[in-house]
């Protein structure tokens, strides 16, 4: 079955190149090009009931974000377009939504449209672009997504104690005693959340320094945390975990 493709892009030359891009995958979408701004974005949305939607952040009449927030109901998978905004990229990559990057890279647009194809099917979660409004308040605390095959949980930062590598999964241990796999590296979460509080103290294991309990120096050294866990220390790691433990 053809599932229908939305483009919302105030350049038209940007529009006509993805759909252009997106007609040499051979895929099974059609695509249409009607969405220039918020207004004509949301008429088109509401007409068209896209399956998937490519929604550019800035355009004239305001940002893809108030789109979202004048829609009741968002049943698309939903792809960002932008130039590079380190802000609103992070608060996406919190929210587990997708982005791609302006200049538009082919391979990058194929695999984004492929995975949206893929998740179709699977139930939209309002918790997933209300973790995105809330995450683009420069006043508020982040809030992290993670998405498992069974459903989507939006976690504060603060109830996070610890993550652990499974291969390219991650689990997250929380401070209520839940554990959640997720279908992530750890390297990924290393990324997102290494300016907020969290270390890498060795290869497989991520902590929140705010649950630090001391550091124990028997069988090469672990970090304890709070709820009792003994998490290994690299050598390699040392020095910096120290420094940054003087400046707790």
């Amino acid at each position: 079955m053809m599932k229908k493709v939305l483009i919302i892009d105030d350049e038209k030359r940007i529009r006509d190149f993805v759909k252009r891009m997106i007609d040499s995958f051979s895929l099974p979408v059609d695509v249409f090009t009607d969405g220039e701004n918020v207004e004509t974005g949301l008429e088109a949305i509401q007409r068209i009931k896209p399956d998937i939607v490519f929604l550019d952040i800035q355009m004239p009449d305001g940002t893809g974000f108030d789109l979202l927030n004048r829609l009741k109901d968002k049943k698309f998978e939903l792809i960002f377009i932008t130039a590079f905004q380190e802000y609103a990229i992070m608060a996406i990559k919190f929210s587990a939504l997708d982005y791609i990057l302006k200049p538009i890279d082919e391979e990058e647009l194929k695999t984004a449209l492929s995975n949206a194809i893929e998740t179709i099917d699977f139930k939209k979660e309002d918790s997933q672009f209300e973790a995105l409004a809330h995450n683009l308040q420069p006043s508020q605390k982040r809030k992290l997504v993670l998405k498992t095959q069974e459903s989507v949980h939006v976690v504060d930062l603060s109830d996070i104690l610890r993550c652990e590598a499974d291969k390219n999964y991650t689990f997250f241990y929380l401070t209520n005693g839940k554990k959640i796999l997720v279908s992530r590296t750890l390297k990924d979460f290393e990324t997102l959340l290494s300016n907020h509080g969290f270390f890498r103290v060795q290869q497989s294991h991520l902590i929140n320094l705010d649950y630090i309990e001391r550091y124990d120096k028997h069988e090469g050294g672990s970090v304890i945390l709070k709820d009792g866990a003994a998490v290994p220390l690299s050598s390699a790691k040392k020095e910096q975990f120290f420094s940054l433990l003087e400046n707790l």
